[in-house]
């Protein structure tokens, strides 16, 4: 596929996500399998969701997402409200410790705290990336597992690769040390790429994941 037609063809999905409302404000160039989107839209939700779109076209190996969130003026708050609102969000998720404190400047929220799992730590940044009026988040939480035994976690992340009908684990290799896995290899789409990065933080002890899968087809 020519970068012309990549780019049109990203275009067509994001007019095809009913979640990306205002995909008509944004740009597509694409070039060598990376997509840049440019733009503004109304939300960090939309985005995220403008960058998942992306990465759903076939030949697309990197999004690079250049969007503006733009808030208009009759959705500006002030912060303490966005705080009270994120905090009020965070506490009714259970998948959230509540350790996990939140502090808004000009509408950017900043995430502090401690938690046993990755998935934990997304959570909180995709529940405050959905309230009203936010701009972005910085994500500061700390994964820390240390109590939690790494014997044997190469073995266990491939064997999550095996089972996990979207990854093919004959094209991916592991490597741990003191908590931090290691991902390299080749994944056919983002799709698996995910799969696989999402497998590897499951593993117990696991602190970081250094992710260096490319996305080949």
């Amino acid at each position: 596929m020519t970068d012309k037609a990549l780019a049109l063809t990203v275009k067509d999905e994001l007019f095809w996500d009913p979640k990306v409302v205002d995909s008509e404000e944004i740009a597509v160039s694409a070039e060598d399998g990376t997509v840049t989107l440019r733009g503004t839209v109304g939300s960090l939700r939309q985005k995220r969701e403008a960058k998942s779109a992306a990465e759903r076209v076939h030949g697309v190996v990197f999004v690079e997402n250049d969007l503006s969130v733009r808030i208009l003026t009759e959705s500006r708050r002030l912060d303490a409200d966005v705080r009270g609102d994120v905090l009020q969000a965070m506490l009714l998720d259970s998948l959230i410790p509540a350790n996990v404190d939140a502090k808004v400047q000009d509408a950017y929220v900043t995430l502090s705290g401690t938690v046993d799992w990755q998935y934990q730590r997304d959570e909180a940044a995709f529940v405050a990336g959905n309230i009203l009026g936010v701009l972005g988040v910085d994500n500061e939480i700390v994964v820390d597992s240390a109590a939690r035994t790494i014997t044997g976690v190469t073995d266990a992340i491939q064997s999550a690769f095996k089972r996990d009908a979207k990854i093919d684990a004959d094209n991916l290799s592991v490597a741990t040390s003191n908590g931090t896995v290691t991902l390299s290899g080749s994944v056919r789409s983002w799709s698996e790429h995910d799969a696989a990065v999402a497998a590897a933080w499951a593993a117990p002890g696991v602190t970081t994941v250094n992710d260096r899968l490319t996305v080949s087809y």
